[in-house]
């Protein structure tokens, strides 16, 4: 008579080291859309794109790259579960429902970039975040209540009309 045999154990799959490349694109799967908001030509008659104008011609080349990868990574996450950090931050206070890209640039300089996540845009497959303006300050110094009225009354003309206003 014969010992009866165990079981085989399974065999281990190899591990591999392929590493996915950094996202620097939004995809299918994401939860939300990136979009620019875009000035109406009632508001602006050369219908500016004051977030996309921000990061083309305001920031280094080192911060358009950072805001880009964050805005990929929140939009992937979904934005109300990123923890991101400090690249991505709830606002308080007067901007209550506002969200912040953060980064931090060469010469200790600061560049912020204003969103909305929106919910209720009309001809939208997805949920958008929306970047609306962006600003940049020196190092230590607050952006002031005139600057956070500017943001505000942009996101209040981007909320005006439905289907959005969006590059």
């Amino acid at each position: 008579m014969s010992p009866e045999r165990r079981p085989s154990r399974r065999p281990k799959k190899p591990k591999t080291k392929a590493e996915s490349p950094a996202r620097t694109r939004p995809s299918i799967q994401d939860v939300h859309d990136i979009v620019y908001f875009k000035r109406h030509r009632d508001d602006d008659a050369s219908q500016s794109i004051p977030g996309r104008d921000f990061v083309q011609e305001t920031c280094p080349i080192s911060v358009r790259h950072k805001i880009n990868v964050v805005l990929v990574a929140v939009a992937a996450a979904p934005p109300h579960r990123f923890a991101g950090g400090g690249y991505w931050e709830a606002m308080h206070g007067i901007m209550a429902g506002w969200y912040e890209v953060r980064i931090d640039g060469p010469k200790r300089h600061h560049y912020r970039l204003f969103c909305l996540l929106d919910y209720d845009a009309l001809n939208s497959d997805a949920p958008l975040l929306t970047v609306i303006c962006g600003l940049d300050k020196p190092f230590r110094t607050q952006l002031s209540g005139a600057d956070y009225d500017r943001v505000l009354t942009l996101g209040a003309e981007y909320l005006s009309r439905n289907p959005r206003s969006i590059a």
